[in-house]
């Protein structure tokens, strides 16, 4: 075997060895990051629900010169047009030259994990009001008792009027709770595995207590006068409404240094947050195309997830309105497009190492996250990116200098989660996930790494402007 010295091995090992880089300690504009992350924690603080969401992203495409669609009857090059999907999802696009066979993409989702109402929710107890929920998402039940809640959507009236309904946002608003048992009391509770110590059928929010009279049901029909006076509703409207509870909490800045974030609903509205501002600045000669899509934490169903035809449905009224005519151009713009799916990655947590694999899985404060392929177990349910696609991608990040890590999610046989990436990929599209390690993930308290979300940013802004 050659001998080598050591300053050639160092050498060697400079040049062939993978390196793990902590953000903070590359070159960095601390105002740039720590303002950006102001404006994203106004974002969180404004859509903790889908509906929410796309109000604040139609707000920011019409303010960048983007129409409706459906207010157009042609499209020519440099039109910038957006699709919303039942209030609750978003796909836009910015036209330019060639789009059959040039549109860079980012798809993020906006629903998070929460507690909506049942169709039949409120009811007394104990001379107590409360509504009964079912949670929405993969959550782990017990973090949601004995939490300021607060309660947001719509409710449909006869007749078709909508009404709007956030309590617990303002300081005048009263909030709403879980309650919990005292731990006096609590030893059977305690003895049973995390996932037993709070039934489904528990998560019910206290909503009131106080009489309206001398009446059965006093208490719960004190609440249904409220809703009545405040909403013009009767019960019957509560079963037409998409009532959620949500944590009562504003986004903060977390730590000494302040160099975090700690918010709800960071997954995926963090990606979702960058990913606008990177299609709204980038300077790109190919069409840029965006996904703001719903259901992403029920498996993308219904008729405003990714697996409902709408998406196709807009882009095939892109190119018919752009005058192409023929069959196969919709399967010809899919094949042709690339992707990030933007979606968080789950860092590996200091107090629960033992589900990750700290050689493969990623870590917070180092950069966006590639992960190139999701699923559990044998890669079942996956979207596995291919190599060439892989690479092309970690270049575009290399010569931009962006600061990333390619990762997998936890140990093979620890479990596992997928994305909007597999939908896509079923068309034919070259696509891989791209995000930010997320501490707390799916809990009420998420944390972000504020480098990680601004170097995010400088990292889609490379793909629209590179691939």
């Amino acid at each position: 075997m050659e001998k080598y010295t050591k300053e050639e091995l160092e050498k060697m090992n400079e040049n062939l060895a993978n390196k793990e880089v902590n953000g903070w300690d590359t070159d960095i504009n601390i105002n740039k990051i720590f303002n950006f992350a102001e404006l994203y924690k106004e974002f969180l603080k404004n859509s903790k629900v889908e509906r929410q969401a796309v109000k604040e992203i139609i707000k920011k495409l019409d303010e960048n010169g983007f129409r409706n669609i459906n207010d157009l009857e042609k499209l020519n090059i440099g039109d910038k047009v957006y699709f919303i999907n039942n209030k609750k999802a978003v796909y836009a696009l910015e036209i330019k030259e060639d789009i059959l066979n040039n549109i860079n993409l980012l798809g993020s989702h906006i629903d998070s994990p929460r507690l909506d109402l049942k169709v039949r929710p409120l009811y007394e107890e104990l001379d107590l009001a409360l509504l009964k929920t079912q949670y929405y998402g993969g959550i782990k039940k017990y973090q949601w008792t004995a939490i300021p809640l607060s309660l947001v959507g719509v409710i449909t009236k006869r007749g078709g009027e909508i009404i709007e309904v956030n309590i617990g946002d303002k300081d005048s608003d009263p909030i709403f709770t879980i309650t919990d048992i005292l731990p006096h009391l609590g030893r059977e509770q305690i003895s049973k595995p995390g996932n037993k110590l709070i039934d489904g059928e528990q998560l019910n929010v206290l909503v009131g207590s106080q009489k309206i009279g001398d009446i059965n049901g006093a208490v719960k029909l004190n609440i249904l006068n409220i809703l009545n006076k405040k909403y013009g509703i009767r019960e019957q409207d509560l079963s037409a409404s998409e009532l959620s509870f949500v944590p009562n909490f504003k986004p903060r800045d977390l730590g000494f240094d302040c160099s975090m974030v700690a918010g709800y609903g960071q997954d995926d509205k963090v990606c979702a947050f960058v990913s606008l501002c990177a299609f709204l600045s980038a300077n790109s000669t190919k069409t840029k195309g965006i996904i703001f899509a719903d259901k992403e934490e029920i498996g993308s169903y219904g008729n405003t997830g990714m697996q409902s035809e709408l998406f196709d449905t807009f882009l095939g009224e892109v190119i018919t309105k752009l005058g192409y005519t023929g069959i196969n151009d919709l399967r010809t713009l899919y094949k042709n497009m690339n992707m990030l799916s933007a979606d968080v990655d789950g860092s590996i947590e200091p107090n629960f190492k033992s589900p990750f694999d700290e050689k493969n899985n990623s870590k917070m404060g180092y950069g966006v996250v590639i992960t190139k392929y999701t699923g559990s177990g044998g890669k079942y349910s996956a979207s596995d990116a291919n190599s060439e696609y892989v690479r092309k991608v970690m270049d575009v990040f290399d010569d931009n200098n962006i600061v990333y890590q390619v990762s997998s999610l936890g140990k093979v046989d620890a479990g596992g989660g997928g994305t909007i990436a597999y939908i896509l990929a079923n068309k034919g599209v070259n696509v891989v996930d791209c995000g930010i390690a997320v501490m707390s993930m799916h809990a009420p308290l998420e944390v972000s790494s504020k480098f990680d979300i601004y170097e995010m940013y400088k990292a889609y802004t490379a793909f629209y402007e590179n691939m």
